[in-house]
């Protein structure tokens, strides 16, 4: 993703009622599914504890004939898609180094 015109946020609402914003890393495709990856955006003025400072990532489901975002459904999917995520950015890494 070209970041000519600079980062992608999203604002989510967790199961709680609590929104967070969304910096967009990467997406990648995964046994069929969609996963997106994102840093939580500090927010100006607001603190931000430093366990909320991970990788986030969402799967991209149907629900009633809408695509929403959810989170995988096991540690197993997560770590999975996870490392799928960092060998992806390793790489992208990688490439950026040689140019």
């Amino acid at each position: 993703m070209s970041e000519d015109f600079g980062p992608t946020f999203l604002t989510v609402t967790d199961e709680d009622g609590k929104e967070l914003t969304l910096e967009f890393v990467d997406s990648l495709e995964y046994n069929g599914v969609t996963y997106t990856a994102f840093f939580p955006a500090e927010v100006e003025g607001e603190e931000t504890p430093d366990d909320e400072f991970g990788l986030v990532i969402l799967k991209t489901v149907l629900e009633n004939g809408e695509e929403v975002l959810s989170t995988p459904d096991s540690d197993e999917e997560l770590n999975a898609v996870y490392d799928l995520f960092m060998e992806q950015l390793q790489d992208s890494m990688g490439d950026d180094g040689d140019e």
